[in-house]
């Protein structure tokens, strides 16, 4: 299996994070890639870096509006007198249809969901080409690769069209979905995160084209609390084409497997000749998140599970912080898949 990555992505360097009202590091550390990176290594993996296929797969997903304000907003904010060193929103619309400001303060209220998504001097280089990664690990899918692999970050699932949160800028599994769509593919997503794939679900969910499917913590109590519930199916065409399959807190390898398998039945009912994995390693017991409580033996069977839709399957990293067992678990996903595919 080869993965792809550039190395702009370790230039992201968030240094905000708020959690329960205390500022502290964020856990969302360049670090993950050398972890990441060894766990692909383990697996198997041929590293390969991304060719530049510019801003038109991105542009699928995303609004020009919002692109320009990624571009742009860093720059802008450097000439707010008294400005702080990265690009964090203190006042929000109460919806989105509410008015556009021209100022820099409003347009990051607008963009930015929450104060875990700072903007720093190569926060839009880093989620470029981890959008790339993404793109050139979806057009080796479909070119005949059986899986492949994009080491993106930032991550991405939480990001929507035009909306930033969560860690995520780009929304790295809906673009390759996209691009794979576009080729004609019929494309499933399967969001296995600790957190519930919002900005994934917001893309596609007037879709009938792309289905939806996420296992994850029940957001009744846990990130991202308004989005991921069971009722959430879609609207318009897209009805039925939205799987929202909650977990309690601290659930474990058997039931998450069992919730697992009524996904992957969702998948073969939609017909999809190709399937997207948004992959986050954070449902893990030793997980900083505290979510669910798989273990590395329990990622083997995720990936194994996977492999049994014998589709052509391409791996988007999402989440997955730091600990020591973190490219272990990498690791553990891409063995199982490949040694179930075989």
């Amino acid at each position: 299996m080869k993965a792809v990555f550039d190395s702009r992505q370790w230039h992201h360097e968030p240094q905000y994070f708020m959690a329960n009202g205390v500022v502290k590091p964020s856990p969302e550390q360049a670090e993950r890639i050398a972890r990441l990176t060894d766990g692909a290594k383990e697996a198997g993996c041929d590293l390969i870096a991304p060719q530049d296929a510019g801003l038109g797969p991105i542009a699928a997903v995303h609004t020009p509006e919002y692109v320009t304000f990624l571009r742009n907003i860093y720059t802008r904010w450097q000439r707010i007198d008294g400005g702080g060193e990265e690009v964090i929103p203190n006042i929000h619309p109460a919806n989105r249809s509410d008015g556009y400001p021209k100022s820099a303060v409003g347009q990051a209220g607008y963009h930015q969901a929450d104060t875990a998504c700072p903007i720093g001097a190569h926060t839009w280089e880093a989620a470029y080409w981890g959008a790339q990664s993404a793109v050139t690990a979806a057009d080796l899918v479909a070119g005949g690769d059986r899986a492949a692999y994009a080491l993106c970050r930032p991550p991405g699932h939480h990001a929507f069209a035009d909306l930033a949160g969560g860690f995520c800028f780009l929304n790295n599994a809906a673009i390759a979905a996209q691009r794979l769509q576009g080729l004609c593919l019929r494309v499933a997503i399967l969001d296995v995160d600790v957190h519930h794939g919002n900005g994934t679900q917001g893309i596609f969910y007037d879709r009938a084209d792309v289905l939806t499917v996420s296992v994850h913590a029940d957001p009744a109590r846990f990130y991202p609390f308004f989005w991921g519930h069971a009722d959430e199916r879609g609207t318009g065409r897209g009805i039925g084409c939205n799987l929202n399959l909650p977990l309690p807190r601290g659930t474990g390898d058997d039931t998450y497997l069992r919730t697992l398998d009524r996904g992957l039945e969702r998948i073969e009912a939609f017909g999809a000749d190709t399937l997207v994995v948004a992959l986050g390693l954070d449902a893990y017991e030793g997980d900083p998140f505290q979510g669910l409580a798989i273990t590395t033996p329990g990622f083997s069977r995720i990936g194994a599970a996977i492999a049994g839709l014998g589709l052509p399957t391409l791996f988007v990293q999402e989440g997955g912080y730091l600990c020591q067992e973190l490219g272990q678990n990498l690791t553990a996903v891409l063995t199982g898949f490949e040694e179930a595919a075989t």
